[in-house]
């Protein structure tokens, strides 16, 4: 097996191309490239996909433009409350941690947990003091805190005030979490995710993102999948897995799964009268790629197993240059 390929996302339901500046946009698509890079790198060099997606997301982590690590969302007290996760698809293995507050970048201690085998998923103080002593990097709360995320906090609250949170301009201003999936030369897939939550969400609320076969989900010889959107009912359809159940027991190809779960089970859910915005990408056991959104946009990435990389925010695709071939 010498096939590789990886794909990224930075989360859906992204802001209306004049919500930003151009130079914004540009920057966050540097560092979308940034983070292809970094999961690229490990591949070409025979590494394993866990962890490609380990140091993609890192990467995502830090830069401020996305909604995880460095520029998380705020909840409801003005506290950053952090969660991640990752699974290897060649032993279903996985490590997922929640409403952290102090780790750097969440996706490397979800790895480390995974690693070190006694438990699946720690939360709170818990996931930070397993961080401290694994000798992870760990952070003040301001590390994580930036303009953005206090202005959106306190444009949520005031949403919340004139009972205009659920509108689906403010979807936008609500959510976003980053991902990747990777598949490296033994043929083994691997997913991870990371999140800040939503701004102003309740304190303690945890999302799909470290939910192991809710908003990431792996098994070789089937797929991998990344989840973006709104959490809670990321967790009431199982998404990652019900991706994977789609294709291995009904048969269907990569992106006909990923779209009827997308574009058919979330967006016309019958647990509510208002769009679900959602957003995944996937990969299948032979690098096929899927990235799929029912929102205006989500930021994302990918590199075929050509090594042709790409970037986009919305319609527009944009090629990365002197991009490491394999």
């Amino acid at each position: 097996m010498n096939t590789i390929a990886l794909a990224i996302h930075g989360g859906c339901g992204v802001l209306p191309l004049d919500g930003m500046t151009e130079t914004e946009w540009a920057e966050a698509r540097t560092d979308l490239g940034r983070a292809l890079a970094a999961g690229w790198t490990v591949l070409t060099r025979g590494g394993r996909s866990v962890d490609a997606v380990e140091a993609a997301v890192a990467a995502m982590e830090d830069s401020p433009h996305f909604n995880a690590g460095h520029g998380a969302a705020l909840n409801e007290n003005g506290i950053h409350e952090l969660d991640a996760s990752i699974m290897d698809g060649e032993t279903l293995a996985a490590g997922a941690i929640s409403a952290a507050r102090t780790i750097r970048n969440p996706v490397r201690a979800a790895h480390a947990l995974m690693d070190d085998g006694r438990a699946v998923f720690l939360t709170g103080e818990a996931a930070d003091a397993f961080a401290r002593n694994a000798g992870l990097a760990v952070e003040p709360q301001s590390y994580f805190t930036t303009p953005r995320r206090v202005a959106a906090l306190a444009a949520m609250k005031a949403h919340a005030a004139a009972g205009t949170e659920s509108t689906e301009s403010t979807e936008n201003e609500k959510h976003g979490t980053v991902g990747a999936v990777a598949l490296d030369r033994a043929g083994h897939l691997a997913a991870a995710t990371s999140t800040g939550g939503y701004n102003n969400k309740p304190a303690g609320r945890v999302g799909d993102s470290p939910v192991i076969g809710a908003g990431t989900y792996a098994r070789d010889g089937v797929c991998a999948v990344s989840g973006t959107g709104k959490g809670e009912f990321f967790i009431r359809h199982v998404v990652g897995h019900e991706i994977a159940s789609r294709i291995a027991y009904l048969g269907e190809d990569l992106g006909t799964a990923c779209e009827h779960v997308v574009m058919e089970d979330l967006a016309g859910s019958r647990h509510t009268t208002g769009l679900i915005g959602a957003g995944v990408v996937a990969l299948g056991p032979h690098g096929e790629i899927a990235a799929v959104y029912n929102t205006p946009g989500m930021f994302r990435g990918w590199v075929t197993p050509e090594g042709a990389a790409f970037v986009a925010t919305h319609e527009q695709v944009f090629p990365v240059a002197d991009f490491p071939r394999t």
